[in-house]
């Protein structure tokens, strides 16, 4: 072998004539070039491949969220169209069911206690006041208000009124504002319950007015959304029909000597019991000072008690569905109120109807500061 140093352009001519190619130094960039170029384009590629790769996933996934929404949407759809049929629901929306009575109708005792001086009017001086006022069924029906005439107790007359649309037209008139009145109650507080609920931050005056409702609702653990759903009105209709089947259009004992409206019962307290009970029959029937208090105790009853569950998810879901509180619909969930059950929702929708009574679910109470007669 013969060591020699060779210079470099004498290598790079031996190297051509055996045929390889000589890249000169600014070729040398060329190729750190094309090297880069070939890495980004190969990245690009594996992202290309990548990614049409993982399409079909991805368009499963969304197939599968707006299935989901669509599952939510018919669910809803379903549990509507179970409410129109006035079918039994299975959501559960509530959260307690543990009732404290003391706590619940506190407000309706307190109501109760307070001093007043009532005095029975007989049934001609009452229908004597409602013509001084312009009071009439057929007015109200046209013009959509009723005047603010709050009576206590209802006349003894009422047995013995012969004529039967005489007798019903009388009682309506009796009770019809005070159900509207409560009405209107609710309303304002479920109005300010929003108004909280729409608010970062609530006072200390609200927090408090909001304990007291969980109290007077029986929401235990304090859930708003169980607050949202019992805090609400009964239709007028409804509560008008139920009081008429409950006293016999205000002929029964326990109206006229309990202010009874409703046959709410008690297994604790003051109460009538039952003509022809047995012995051992424990409850009575609720009494009350006045009839508005009884009212305010039947309204608290169905925004409560869990044998009406149904019927506040059934007036929920009419709500989230932006439709009417329609009567003949609720009264199918309250056939736990009486102990014959389907035939109770039978007559409730019998009385409705044949009595035209929900024409009276859209009319307004006119201020209490207008000057007409208020007995209490």
């Amino acid at each position: 072998m013969i060591n020699k140093k060779f210079k470099l352009e004498e290598v790079k001519k031996f190297l051509k004539k055996k045929g390889f190619v000589v890249l000169k130094k600014n070729n040398s960039k060329i190729f750190h070039k094309d090297i880069k170029s070939f890495y980004l384009t190969t990245l690009a590629s594996l992202g290309i491949i990548l990614f049409f790769f993982s399409l079909p996933a991805y368009v499963n996934f969304q197939k599968n969220t707006l299935l989901s929404s669509t599952e939510i949407e018919n669910r809803s759809k379903s549990n509507l169209e179970k409410v129109l049929k006035g079918q039994p629901l299975n959501i559960d929306k509530e959260k307690d069911e543990v009732l404290n009575l003391k706590n619940l109708f506190e407000d309706v005792f307190k109501f109760d206690e307070l001093p007043t001086d009532t005095v029975r009017l007989n049934a001609s001086t009452i229908e004597q006041l409602f013509k001084d006022t312009g009071y009439s069924l057929k007015e109200v029906r046209k013009s959509k208000i009723v005047k603010p005439i709050a009576l206590s107790l209802l006349p003894e007359e009422m047995k013995m009124i012969e004529s039967s649309s005489k007798k019903k037209n009388l009682f309506i008139k009796i009770i019809l504002p005070l159900i509207i009145e409560e009405n209107n109650r609710i309303k304002l507080d479920r109005r300010k319950l929003f108004s909280i609920l729409n608010k970062n931050k609530n006072s200390k005056k609200e927090k408090r007015w909001l304990d007291l409702k969980f109290k007077h609702y029986g929401v235990v653990n304090k859930d708003l959304s169980t607050l949202k759903i019992r805090m609400d009105i009964i239709p007028v209709s409804l509560a008008i029909a139920q009081a008429a089947k409950e006293t016999g259009w205000g002929t029964s004992r326990f109206a006229l000597e309990g202010n009874a409206l409703f046959g709410q019962w008690t297994w604790s307290g003051e109460g009538i019991k039952p003509a022809g009970a047995d012995n051992d029959t424990t409850h009575k029937v609720m009494k009350f000072k006045i009839l508005k208090s009884s009212v305010r105790a039947y309204q608290r009853n169905l925004n409560t008690h869990s044998s009406y569950k149904q019927f506040r998810l059934a007036r929920a879901e009419l709500r989230d569905n932006k439709m009417k509180l329609d009567s003949l619909i609720l009264s199918n969930y309250l056939d736990k109120y009486a102990e014959t059950g389907e035939e109770y929702v039978k007559i409730l929708k019998q009385i409705i109807k044949q009595n035209n009574l929900t024409e009276l679910d859209d009319v307004k109470l006119l201020p209490s500061s207008t000057k007409l007669k208020s007995l209490i």
